[in-house]
């Protein structure tokens, strides 16, 4: 099975679990820490969740890496895999990440669950400002009259100026919102 057939699976899914919920935006390819990783489909909402799809095409050398990544940013993780990985991915992958079987039957894919993940409890704050541009970032200090010395400064001090200064719940929300509210943002759905 390839990729673009889960992925038709997953996002149909998706679609039918929170298609009802003008607060939800599914996104492909969203950038985690600076973009050093991607999740490959994310629904953000009151959580911002991500999907890993490992293909029959896919190999694991990644996943190690990318479980790291995930775990500093999302709330809620999940792989969506065939039977081909399944077993060797559950040793390389926490328990708060649920996990997704692909199935093909007569041309069609279906997914079905294999193990609920539950909310993950490692949320950095700093990796979670990242999900943020500068701009975005800098409007909510000085929305708090936190952004002096930070105009000509990189963003990596403008995150962490934020990160620093709000409760993660909070910045969380921030963030949430900052993300379903982009227009000119590519890959939303």
């Amino acid at each position: 099975m390839r990729d673009a057939e889960i992925r038709g699976a997953l996002v149909t899914l998706l679609r039918d679990q929170h298609g009802h919920d003008p607060s939800t935006l599914i996104r492909h390819e969203l950038g985690l820490c600076a973009g050093r990783s991607r999740v490959d489909v994310a629904v953000i909402n009151g959580d911002i969740s991500g999907f890993e799809i490992k293909s029959d095409e896919d190999k694991l050398a990644r996943l190690a890496g990318q479980v790291d990544m995930y775990g500093r940013v999302l709330d809620r993780a999940a792989l969506v895999t065939t039977d081909r990985y399944v077993a060797a991915a559950l040793t390389l992958i926490p328990a708060w990440w649920s996990v997704w079987i692909a199935k093909q039957d007569n041309g069609i894919v279906a997914l079905a669950n294999l193990r609920a993940g539950h909310r993950n409890a490692s949320v950095e704050p700093f990796a979670v400002a990242q999900l943020l541009w500068r701009e975005e970032a800098m409007a909510e200090l000085r929305a708090r009259e936190l952004h002096r010395g930070l105009s000509g400064v990189r963003r990596w001090f403008v995150w962490q100026r934020l990160a620093e200064s709000v409760e993660l719940e909070e910045l969380q929300a921030i963030v949430r919102g900052a993300l379903r509210a982009r227009r000119n943002w590519p890959g939303g759905q």
